[in-house]
């Protein structure tokens, strides 16, 4: 699965997961300030990430301070999935 089809995935998990956000998802922008993602809400798209890509985080990768973006959640979905 090419960067691009991650991308697109993601975006999926997220719209599912987090119905309030609407439009176009910029993957760049800070998802607490532009998003309001907090711990539980990062919680609940990881665990739906984990299913719909098959794979698994630790414990360790759980943290809020981990990811600031969407698009730093899709760069360890890649290098998870390489």
């Amino acid at each position: 699965m090419d960067k691009d089809q991650i991308t697109k995935k993601l975006q999926e998990v997220i719209f599912e997961e987090m119905p309030e956000i609407e439009g176009d998802i910029d993957m760049h922008a800070s998802m607490t300030k532009e998003y309001g993602v907090n711990s539980v809400s990062l919680i609940r798209l990881i665990v739906a990430i984990e299913e719909k890509f098959d794979v698994s985080f630790s414990d360790f990768e759980l943290a809020l301070s981990d990811y600031d973006s969407f698009g730093d959640l899709a760069a360890t979905v890649e290098e998870k999935l390489a």
